[in-house]
C-alpha cells in the first residue's frame, strides 16, 4: 500500500472543487475524505512496521525524475495530516458553507484541495527540486486560504505577510538545495551522514524550517495569520502545516551531518519559544491570537526535544537524548490533535457570536455546552495536565532532560535550566487558559451577541468529539502509540536501534486511566445528588455593589494583568485611560494593547532601514558613464588594497 492514491483522490477533489455544480460540494467531501483516508492507512501500515514504500518513477518534472519515499518520520507526519485533514474538511462544510459564503465557498474548497496535496508531496518528495515546487504550491494555497475573506483588510495584510516571509524561507530552502546538488551532483535526496562537508548547510536549514515552524523571533507571520485565517484552515495552519518545519528539521539532520553546536542552539532557541510563546498569549485579547501564540510555546517545547537529542547524538548517542527526541515527535501528534480541536472551538464560537474577542464574550457555556466542555478539555491537553495526552508526551520531554541531569558536563547544566524553564511554561499555560475558558465561557453575557449564541451543528460538533477522544486515547493508552514513534525516532539516529519503552510509560497510562475513572466517578455522584435534592440558586458575591452588571466581571486583560507586567519589558504594553478622580466619577475608561513587539520593534525597522539603503544606492545610477568608470577605478583600488594588506606578512 502506497500514499498513490492520496494524491491521484486529492487531484480528483480539486478538479471537482473547480468545476462546480450542485453536488459538487458532496462529491468534493467524499473525494478529500477518500484521499485523507488512504494517507492515514498508508502511513499507519509503514508505522506498524510493514517496510518502507520507495518510489521512483519514469516521469520527468524539470529535468528531474519523481523519487517518492514514505518512511517512519514521513509518515508519523503523513498520518497526521490524513487525520487533521479529514476533521477540518467535514467541518469546513457547515461552517464555511455555500449559503453564508457564496463568493468565497467554492475558491475555499479549491485552494483547500491544493493544499493538501502540496502537504502530502512536500512529505513524500525525496528530491530536493520536487520539494521545492510542493513547497511553494503549499504556500501559495495557504496564502489563498489566510484572504478567503478578502473583503476583512486585517486578512489581506495578514495573507501579505505571510507570502512575504514564505518566500523568504523558500529562498533559503533553495539555496540549501542548490548547494547540496552542486556538492553531490544530483538533486535526489537520501542519508548523506559522511559529508562532513555539507554540515553547515545546516544554518540554512534552521532558518528556512524554523520559519515555517513558528520559532521565535522567527514567528512574526503566525499570529496575524492563524487569527484572520477561517478557523478550519487556521487548525490545519497550526495542527499540520507549521509541523512541516519540524518535518524538515527532523528529516534533514537525519540524512546530512550538522554542526557541532546545532543542538545548543536548537534546544535553546526552544526554551525561548516555549516560553516567550505563552508569555504573548497571556497578552492578548482576541481568542485566535492567544492560540496562535500557544502555537509557538509548543513549537518551543518540540524543539526542546529535538534539541537535546543532537546534544545527545553528539555526545555519543546517549539514551536520554532517544526520549527525548521521541517526547518531541510525540508532541508532534499531540499538538496537532488538541490544538487542531482549540481552533475548530473557537470557530464554533466566531461562528456563533461573530467575534473573536474574548471581552465581549462570556457565559456561553450555557447556550454552546458541548463547545464549552470540549474546548475546556483541549485546554487542558494543551496545559500538560493528566490524563490527556500532552501530559504523555511532555513526560517523555522532562524524562530526556532528567536524563540529561544525570549526566556530566554541559548537558547537565543547560538541562537544568530548561527543566526550570519548561515547568514554568507549564504553569503560565495553565494560567492562559484558566483565564480563556473562563472569561469566555465562564460569567455572565458580555453582549447581546454572547446571549444570543447557540450551538453549533453535527458536522461542526463531530470533529471537535472525535479529536477530544483521541486527546484522551493517548493519554490513557500510551504504550499504544510508541511504536509508531519509536520507529520514526530509530530511522532518524539508526544508530540508537530499538530501544524499548520507558518502564514509566506503562504506570504513567495506568496511572491516568485510574484518574480518568475516578474523574468520571465524582462527576456522576455529583450529576446524581443534584438531581435528588436540586439546585438552589442565589446570588454570587458582588463586592458591595447593590446592582451588579456583566461589566464587573474580569476581562481578558485584567485577568492576566499581574503575569504580563512580568513580561513587560518584551511585551510592552501600549495602555491609556482615564482614571476616576471625584467622588463620584461621571467617566473612567481604560484600554490596553498588545502589539507585535518583534515585528514592530525589529522586523519593521530593519526593513525600513534596508528600503532607505536601497534607495540611496538608487542614486547612484544616474546615467553618467565617467561615474561609473570613477566606480570601477574605487572598486579595484579598494580590493587591490585588501589584497595587498592580506598578503602582508
Amino acid at each position: 500500500m502506497n500514499v498513490a492514491p492520496l494524491l491521484i483522490i486529492s487531484g480528483l477533489g480539486l478538479v471537482i472543487a473547480m468545476v462546480g455544480g450542485r453536488a459538487a460540494p458532496r462529491l468534493w467531501l467524499a473525494a478529500t475524505l477518500l484521499g485523507m483516508g488512504s494517507a492515514l492507512g498508508a502511513a499507519v501500515r509503514v508505522l506498524l512496521g510493514a517496510g518502507d514504500w520507495d518510489w521512483r518513477g519514469n516521469m520527468v518534472l524539470g529535468g528531474e525524475r519523481l523519487h517518492f519515499r514514505l518512511d517512519s518520520i514521513s509518515a508519523l507526519f503523513v498520518a497526521l495530516l490524513g487525520v487533521v485533514g479529514g476533521l477540518a474538511t467535514v467541518y469546513s462544510r457547515e461552517y464555511w458553507g455555500d449559503r453564508a459564503h457564496p463568493r468565497s465557498a467554492r475558491s475555499g474548497r479549491v485552494w483547500w484541495s491544493a493544499l493538501l496535496a502540496a502537504i502530502g508531496l512536500v512529505l513524500i518528495s525525496s528530491n530536493g527540486l520536487h520539494f521545492l515546487i510542493a513547497w511553494e504550491i503549499f504556500a501559495v494555497a495557504s496564502y489563498f486560504l489566510i484572504t478567503l475573506d478578502r473583503q476583512q483588510s486585517e486578512a489581506r495584510a495578514a495573507g501579505w505577510l505571510y507570502l512575504g516571509v514564505s518566500h523568504a524561507a523558500t529562498l533559503c530552502l533553495f539555496a540549501y538545495f542548490a548547494i547540496l546538488a552542486a556538492h553531490t551532483g544530483s538533486w535526489d535526496l537520501g542519508p548523506m551522514r559522511g559529508q562532513t562537508q555539507l554540515a553547515p548547510l545546516f544554518w540554512l536549514a534552521l532558518a528556512a524550517f524554523g520559519t515555517k515552524a513558528g520559532l521565535f523571533p522567527l514567528h512574526i507571520w503566525l499570529p496575524s495569520a492563524h487569527a484572520s485565517a477561517p478557523s478550519h484552515v487556521s487548525a490545519l495552519m497550526s495542527g499540520v502545516t507549521i509541523k512541516l518545519g519540524i518535518y524538515g528539521l527532523v528529516r534533514f539532520t537525519g540524512w546530512l551531518p550538522v554542526p557541532a553546536e546545532a543542538g545548543w542552539v536548537v534546544a535553546s532557541l526552544g526554551v525561548a519559544s516555549a516560553v516567550l510563546g505563552v508569555a504573548f498569549a497571556l497578552g492578548q485579547h482576541d481568542l485566535k491570537r492567544l492560540l496562535a501564540y500557544h502555537s509557538v510555546e509548543n513549537i518551543g517545547i518540540i524543539l526542546i526535544g529535538f534539541g537535546f537529542a543532537l546534544i545527545a547524538r553528539e555526545h555519543g548517542n546517549a539514551a536520554w537524548g532517544w526520549i527525548a527526541l521521541a517526547g518531541g515527535l510525540l508532541h508532534v501528534w499531540n499538538h496537532g490533535l488538541f490544538k487542531s480541536l482549540l481552533f475548530l472551538g473557537a470557530g464554533s464560537v466566531l461562528h456563533a457570536t461573530h467575534t473573536r474577542e474574548m471581552s465581549r464574550l462570556g457565559g456561553l457555556w450555557r447556550h454552546m455546552p458541548w463547545t464549552a466542555g470540549l474546548f475546556a478539555l483541549g485546554a487542558a491537553a494543551i496545559s500538560g495536565l493528566p490524563p490527556l495526552n500532552g501530559f504523555v508526551s511532555e513526560w517523555l520531554v522532562y524524562l530526556g532532560l532528567f536524563g540529561a541531569v544525570g549526566s556530566r558536563g554541559n548537558p547537565a547544566l543547560v538541562a537544568v535550566a530548561a527543566t526550570v524553564l519548561l515547568a514554568a511554561t507549564g504553569a503560565l499555560a495553565l494560567a492562559c487558559f484558566v483565564k480563556a475558558c473562563g472569561v469566555v465561557f465562564l460569567g455572565a453575557p458580555r453582549t447581546p451577541a454572547a446571549e444570543r449564541a447557540r450551538e453549533s451543528g453535527p458536522l461542526m460538533r463531530t470533529p471537535m468529539l472525535v479529536l477530544a477522544v483521541a486527546c484522551l486515547m493517548i493519554g490513557l493508552m500510551p504504550g499504544l502509540f510508541w511504536p509508531a514513534v519509536a520507529r520514526a525516532a530509530s530511522a532518524w539516529n539508526p544508530a540508537w536501534g530499538a530501544l524499548g519503552a520507558p518502564p514509566s510509560l506503562g504506570i504513567l497510562g495506568a496511572c491516568n486511566a485510574v484518574l480518568a475513572v475516578a474523574a468520571v466517578t465524582a462527576v456522576f455522584l455529583l450529576w446524581r445528588r443534584t438531581r435528588q435534592t436540586g439546585v438552589r440558586r442565589a446570588l454570587t458575591w458582588d463586592c458591595g455593589y447593590a446592582a451588579p452588571t456583566a461589566r464587573m466581571q474580569y476581562t481578558a486583560g485584567s485577568f492576566a494583568g499581574i503575569i504580563t507586567d512580568w513580561f513587560a519589558w518584551i511585551l510592552r504594553p501600549q495602555r491609556q485611560g482615564r482614571r476616576p478622580v471625584e467622588t463620584f466619577p461621571a467617566r473612567a475608561d481604560f484600554e490596553e494593547e498588545m502589539p507585535e513587539t518583534v515585528l514592530e520593534c525589529l522586523f519593521v525597522p530593519a526593513g525600513k532601514a534596508t528600503l532607505k539603503a536601497a534607495d540611496g544606492a538608487r542614486r547612484l545610477q544616474h546615467g553618467r558613464v565617467q561615474a561609473y568608470l570613477l566606480y570601477v577605478v574605487a572598486g579595484l583600488m579598494v580590493l587591490g588594497g585588501l589584497a595587498l594588506w592580506g598578503g602582508a606578512p
